[in-house]
């Protein structure tokens, strides 16, 4: 068994699924920490996360992957930058019904820019079925924009096996990046 052990960020905006994706993988009952919202100008649900989610995932080969999700609201930042310290990869959620969802994926590619740096990240859209418009192509072609060349895939964070995609996915990224990080330095003299 492994003791290597991974911390990854899921994020986006409220509303976009981190605690309900977290959820779904997690092998123990995941820490939530929501309070009933006062925003219903940006979201009607009933409840948001103000701290954060926290989850495990242990992999076949015994690594442990740690999810944090951060809050959603843009006046719980700071949290967003506490949590991304020391995570290798991150999960950006949006909800594709939300008023402005390529927006809110920008400025959470923005906020987490270092992690995201070397395509540690992996964009997961829902409510394609209900929201065919903004397309998958529309964010791509939005995060290239920022310089930012990540996968992009609609995903349903409520089936398990979509959200273990959404991480294999980001486990194929940080690979590839660790990969050619690796080659280039090798290639220095």
């Amino acid at each position: 068994m492994s003791d290597r052990e991974y911390k990854l960020i899921f994020t986006g905006s409220m509303g976009a699924g981190k605690t309900t994706a977290i959820a779904a993988v997690s092998e123990v009952a995941p820490v939530r920490t929501e309070m009933q919202n006062t925003d219903h100008a940006h979201h009607v649900k009933e409840t948001t996360t103000t701290g954060l989610d926290y989850g495990v995932v242990t992999l076949p080969g015994g690594e442990v992957l740690r999810l944090f999700g951060t809050p959603g609201q843009v006046r719980f930042q700071f949290m967003w930058e506490i949590l991304g310290k020391g995570a290798l990869g991150v999960v950006v959620l949006a909800d594709n019904s939300s008023e402005d969802p390529v927006g809110d994926v920008l400025e959470y590619a923005r906020a987490f820019a270092d992690v995201i740096d070397g395509s540690r990240a992996v964009v997961g859209v829902g409510r394609m079925d209900v929201h065919p418009v903004p397309t998958l192509e529309d964010y791509d072609a939005a995060l290239r924009g920022i310089g930012v060349r990540v996968p992009v895939v609609s995903t349903d964070v409520r089936q398990r096996e979509q959200v273990l995609t959404l991480l294999d996915i980001l486990f194929y990224q940080i690979d590839a990046a660790s990969e050619f990080s690796g080659a280039a330095l090798q290639e220095v003299p």
